[in-house]
This record gives structure tokens, sequence and C-alpha cells, in this order.
């Protein structure tokens, strides 16, 4: 059985030399799993802009999406201002958004791109411009499809822009296990925030993990989202976290395996990546999605 994965890898965002955004290990990854010969890739879709606005600011959409942004939100976002960075930007939505029926179809659905949790209502930040889960949970509750929901984000970098979206809302969970000193300085509340001193090795990371986990599902989330970022790898420029392959695939699994045997449908993101050399993240990514394959199949 082939697992279907959404990708917009194709769409490559102009950057001047020496920009920190590891733009090759989007593509790296997808050739990774290629070789697998269990998925069938399709491109994401571009987001629908009334959708994105379930999420997001209507101003901040228009302003984004026409080029009009300010340059001081434009230097928070992190990208230079292009077509090919709005085209990327939907696509990596609407791949969240599309990988979302995958798993209430068979339990798990993957975008090889999303996770972009630094993006608040009415800005971006740190490479994230918009929130793909924020709008993907207001797309579905929109419709009805859903009451409550859960986030997983395991990215080293604490998920702000979630929180902040869902402080307030005493239906959504948001779960953050990230690096204490790192990225963003000021930290927003999740419901549930885990922090580590840097360096936090496997065993100390995945007993917190385990402590929490179950808090998630007694929540009773109708779907779970998964931020499943690589960056707590210890050959991560921008991490501080000591994660070895090993110690993140056992994560994946872990958060997988709950979610399979309380039967919550789980999409994954990819969230970042950022070790040296870039392969080291791209493997990590592979094996998420090798993980859940094993799980669910």
């Amino acid at each position: 059985m082939e697992h279907r994965l959404f990708y917009c890898d194709h769409y490559a965002i102009p950057l001047p030399a020496g920009h920190k955004f590891p733009m090759a290990k989007y593509r790296m990854l997808r050739d990774l799993l290629r070789a697998d010969g269990c998925y069938h890739f399709e491109e994401a879709p571009f987001a629908e802009p009334a959708v994105i606005e379930l999420a997001h600011d209507p101003a901040y959409v228009r302003d984004f999406l026409n080029g009009a942004l300010a340059d001081g939100a434009i230097r928070r976002i992190g990208f230079p201002w292009s077509e090919a960075l709005v085209k990327r930007t939907l696509a990596s939505v609407g791949g969240t958004l599309s990988a979302t029926c995958d798993a209430f179809d068979s339990g798990w659905g993957g975008n090889l791109a999303g996770g972009t949790h630094h993006a608040f209502r009415a800005e971006g930040s740190g490479f994230c411009v918009f929130n793909d889960i924020a709008v993907t949970i207001q797309g579905l509750r929109s419709k009805g499809r859903i009451q409550r929901a859960a986030v997983i984000d395991l990215d080293v970098h604490q998920g702000d822009g979630t929180a902040q979206i869902f402080e307030a809302d005493a239906n959504v969970l948001t779960l953050s296990l990230h690096a204490k000193s790192n990225f963003p300085f000021r930290k927003q509340r999740s419901k549930i925030d885990i922090e580590f001193e840097d360096r936090t090795r496997d065993p100390e990371y995945l007993g917190a993990l385990d402590g929490v986990l179950p808090r998630v599902f007694d929540f009773k989330p109708d779907i779970v989202f998964y931020q499943s970022g690589v960056d707590p790898l210890a050959s991560d420029t921008l991490g501080r976290l000591s994660l070895t392959q090993a110690g993140l695939r056992e994560r994946d699994r872990r958060v997988l395996a709950a979610a399979r045997t309380h039967d919550v449908p789980i999409v994954v993101t990819l969230g970042g990546g950022y070790s040296r050399p870039i392969e080291l993240a791209a493997e990590a990514h592979a094996n998420t999605f090798r993980t859940a394959v094993e799980i669910f199949s």
C-alpha cells in the first residue's frame, strides 16, 4: 500500500547567499522517501485565502499576498518577499489541509512541509508566514468536522504563534517541548510547556515526553497535529539540545503509537531542521514518516 504525502519543494524561494533556511532539505527528503518505494507524492494544492483568514487577520493575509507588508514585517518573517514565496506558502498550508483528509481516512496524514508554528494571527516570524496547523484546525471547526484538537509541538523552538492563537481557546490543547534558552526569546503560554536546558539528552527528553503524552489524550481530541521538527538533534546548528537520531526516532514512535492506541487521527507536519550537514536533518525527517508507516500499516 502506498501512503500519500504532500510536497511543495518545487517552489524554490530565491534566498541570498548564506541564508540560514535549509531550502535544499525539502527535495532531499522527498528523494530519500521516494527511494523507499512506499509513498505516493502529490503536489500540495494552494490553500484558499478565505480559509487562511479563519486563523489570520484578513489585512495581514491580503498584504502578504499582494507584496504590501512593511519592511519590518518582512524582516520578522526572515524571507524576502517574492511570488515564489507566496506560492510556496499557500502550498505549505494546503498540504496540511489535504493531509488531514488522509488522517481521517487511514489514521494519519503527512505534509513534507508545514509546521509553521511561529506565525501569529496578524504577523509572521521565524521563517513562518501563515500557521498551517491553526488554519487547518479552524477550517475543520468551521465545517463542523471536529470540536476539540490537540497540537503536539516537538520542534526545538516553542510553538509561540500556535500558543498565542489558541491561548484563550479551551477546545484546543497546545503542548510544546522546547529548549528554554532558544528562540523565541519571548515565550508565549501553551496549555502545556516543557522547557529543557541546553544539551539535554535522550533519556531526560523522552522521560518528559512520557510524562505529558497521557494528558494530550486525556483531553479527548478529535484530531492531533504533530509538529515533528528535527532540530533537537545534537548536530543542529540552531537547536541547543543533544538528541541522537535514535532518540528522535523513539520520540516519533511514542507520539505516533499513542495516537494509534487511542484511535485519534494524527497529521504529521515537518517543522525545523538545521543540522550540518543538512543530510542529517533530511534523514531524521524521513525517519518520522517511516515510523508512521511502521505503526499504521
